[in-house]
């Protein structure tokens, strides 16, 4: 049996553009990408905490150190600039992978400056 678990989460990032009439997709600061192991083109579900709006689209890797969180094309009519998101990323893994199992938890600060990674759900 395979089991969906989550792999990745980006806690609290704060949207910094909407492009409207851009192609798709959402624009992460390279490092943010990296710490929380999530490639470009890669599918995300977002979490708008400000409006309740979820849905699904793919990474656009940005400026490494650029704090950039741009949501793009038809999401942007989900999302204000300013507003508090979370980004996650799932995995399907087999009973055996959950063995090792551990996902990237990673939290930032007002501008998107990553400052912790974490395993686990902080309190």
């Amino acid at each position: 049996m395979q089991r969906t678990f989550l792999s990745a989460k980006l806690h609290r990032v704060i949207t910094t553009a909407v492009e409207l009439g851009y192609e798709g997709s959402c624009e992460i600061d390279g490092v943010l990408l990296d710490a929380a192991g999530i490639g470009a083109f890669e599918q995300i579900q977002i979490y708008n905490i400000n409006n309740g709006n979820r849905f699904t689209t793919y990474t656009i890797r940005g400026k490494d150190n650029s704090g950039v969180i741009s949501v793009n094309g038809a999401a942007a009519h989900k999302v204000n600039v300013g507003d508090v998101l979370i980004i996650a990323v799932y995995g399907v893994y087999a009973e055996k992978e959950l063995e090792s199992y551990a996902p990237r938890l990673c939290y930032v600060n007002d501008q998107n400056v990553l400052t912790k990674t974490s395993t686990n759900i902080s309190s």
